[in-house]
């Protein structure tokens, strides 16, 4: 959809010249490269996909029904009021893998709430054949219902309309069916609507899908892949990849992904990401302001969607991601410059991340239940405030920033004692727990199965001080506290039930699950000691992050003893675990630290522009624009 002007995006093209000879033959090598790593779906998992939301469709249908008739519509109006799913993300934009999932949204009527979203519709799915793993996360930002049907993960939204019921040929382009409606409901329609958008606002679609399954592949295997985590999620992926395709409309997907690396890398954020100019309307919505919202203007990477009311994808990001990110574009730069002059091969873009041998100490954040379906709610729950943790973590003196895994790590343990239930709740496995099935601990009195995730922070410690003698202390009891109590306020939480941890570690004493086999004897913990540099030419602090901070008074933090490196965990009278209510987590440094990053973030106007045909980076990343 090009606009008035003759081309797509905001800005004219920077080069609309075809791709080289030499581009084209590194598109031809990158699709062979995604095809070795099995990006790309089977035609049997396909017709299962269609299979399941079909399934899904008519569960929809008569979830409706069912709800219309219990607000005492006759049969015939609750026939009626329809019910339909729309799908978006990368099923719909034609990027998904096997094993994705895929992203839904089901539309209903007026008369249908949000808690009969989640009370009706979540049991009738818990009661439908091949349905597993139901969770529902009500308070989620996006209230969602996760699932899977006959092996297919589905990630559930639910949006009512302002409609009293819901034809079959609805599209939800018409910007007057958000009239009326809730934040939540407009987010969630957002989804669909953005990925419409992003599909119509792309030079060529068969380019940017090519494109965006390398970007996607890429940012998984480096650990960049998770809105919730911080990091960016599907949908702000496809638009920069679809930006980057707006600025080369005529390029081949292999020369997309070089320019890619080289323009992000160089962006001036917080300069937006913008693929069609922000349009204002008539309905009483919220749309991304920065000068009139305070909230917009804290948006380190904002990446703006394109469907009214226009909002930031990235909100989640923290100064820690965003210089995670920002050192791995700078790397994937490096590593596509070499495949396109020869010297590398794709596969090398595609390696797997080093986050567990980066950092010399973490944080583990253990979520612990006694059955299956609470732990998968549960676990959830915490997942989605880990963010907040991480940013409480980035006021800390001596921490030059809080590095969040993308996912967490489940375990099910089958105890025979309070002692072991305690321990597999504090992370500490036994080679005889570790060892013990579900039938071993059959008929055994007081034995049960315990449910743990486990989510990691890695900790980047700014090095030692020149001149400064004795082990330091780095005092993160007040984070994690606060973190213990906001996790503890959910309104389900059920201190009977449910267990909390959160505790450092060392990366010697990580656990092998998080490990590929030979892995940890491959990749050593690099111990030597940094060379000492003036303060002012550390390299390991990027200017991103906030200026240290010292935490308030008031919190009587402790700087003269050495707490556990766990909270005590207690069992209580029927077995199951509880946690203290005044939790203590701090770390006494007593070894210098090896630095996280060696590569300045730089003032995209000081860089030379890599890219090829002399193309002016400044135009594309707002550099010099007020």
């Amino acid at each position: 959809m090009d606009n008035v002007q003759g081309f797509h995006g905001v800005t004219p093209p920077i080069s609309t010249s075809e791709s080289s000879e030499r581009e084209k033959e590194v598109t031809t090598t990158l699709m062979e490269e995604l095809r070795r790593q099995n990006t790309m779906e089977s035609e049997e998992e396909s017709r299962t996909r269609e299979i399941v939301l079909g399934r899904l469709a008519a569960l929809v249908k008569s979830f409706v029904k069912t709800v219309s008739l219990a607000r005492g519509l006759s049969e015939t109006a609750a026939e009626a009021a329809g019910g339909k799913i729309f799908t978006f993300g990368s099923y719909r934009l034609g990027v998904h893998a096997p094993g994705s999932d895929v992203d839904t949204l089901c539309v209903v009527p007026k008369h249908v709430s949000r808690e009969d979203f989640f009370d009706v519709f979540e049991g009738m799915l818990r009661n439908t054949e091949g349905v597993t793993e139901v969770s529902g996360v009500p308070e989620a930002y996006v209230p969602i219902i996760k699932l899977k049907i006959s092996g297919i993960p589905i990630d559930f939204l639910m949006a009512r309309l302002a409609l009293s019921s819901i034809p079959d040929d609805l599209t939800l382009q018409d910007d007057n069916l958000l009239r009326n409606l809730d934040d939540r409901c407009i987010r969630s329609l957002g989804g669909s609507r953005v990925t419409d958008q992003i599909l119509r606002l792309v030079p060529n679609v068969n380019v940017f899908r090519d494109a965006l399954r390398c970007i996607k592949l890429w940012a998984s295997r480096r650990a960049i892949y998770s809105n919730v985590n911080g990091f960016l999620g599907g949908v702000a992926w496809a638009m920069l990849v679809a930006r980057i395709c707006q600025l080369y409309p005529n390029a081949v997907a292999g020369a997309i992904v070089s320019r890619f690396f080289i323009i992000m890398y160089q962006w001036a954020w917080p300069q937006p990401v913008l693929l069609k100019q922000i349009e204002d309307g008539p309905l009483q919505v919220r749309v991304w302001n920065p000068r009139l919202y305070p909230g917009d203007r804290a948006h380190r990477m904002p990446i703006i969607t394109p469907a009214y009311p226009a909002m930031c994808a990235t909100h989640n990001v923290t100064a820690s991601t965003q210089m995670v990110m920002t050192e791995e574009f700078k790397k994937g730069a490096d590593i596509v410059d070499k495949v396109i002059v020869g010297t590398a091969e794709w596969a090398e873009l595609f390696a797997k991340h080093d986050f567990f041998h980066k950092y010399r100490y973490y944080l583990q954040i253990i979520a612990s239940t006694g059955e299956h379906d609470l732990q998968i709610k549960w676990a959830g729950t915490v997942e989605s405030r880990l963010r907040q943790l991480v940013m409480k973590l980035e006021l800390v003196d001596s921490l030059t920033l809080a590095h969040p895994f993308i996912k967490g790590f489940e375990q099910v343990a089958y105890c025979v004692s309070d002692e072991e239930v305690r321990l597999v709740a504090q992370g500490e496995t036994t080679e005889a727990i570790a060892k013990r099935k579900a039938e071993d601990i059959e008929g055994i009195e007081g034995a049960r199965p315990v449910y743990s995730t486990t989510f990691y922070v890695g900790l980047g410690i700014e090095a030692k001080q020149p001149g400064s003698t004795g082990p330091r202390k780095l005092d993160i009891s007040w984070p994690t506290t606060e973190f213990t109590k906001m996790v503890k306020s959910w309104d389900k939480f059920d201190e009977v039930k449910m267990g909390i941890i959160v505790r450092h570690i060392k990366s010697s004493a990580l656990p092998d699950n998080l490990f590929d086999p030979g892995e940890r004897q491959l990749k050593p913990v690099v111990k030597k000691r940094p060379k000492q540099v003036k303060p002012a030419e550390k390299t390991n602090v990027s200017p991103d992050l906030p200026a240290p901070k010292k935490l308030r008074p008031s919190y009587n933090l402790s700087s003269d003893s050495t707490t556990p490196s766990a909270q005590a965990v207690k069992p209580i009278e029927n077995g199951t675990l509880s946690i203290p209510r005044s939790p203590e987590t701090a770390v006494v440094i007593k070894a210098p630290p090896t630095p996280v990053y060696s590569v300045d973030i730089k003032d995209p106007t000081t860089i030379k522009s890599q890219l090829p045909f002399n193309e002016g980076v400044a135009v594309t990343t707002g550099a010099g624009v007020p």
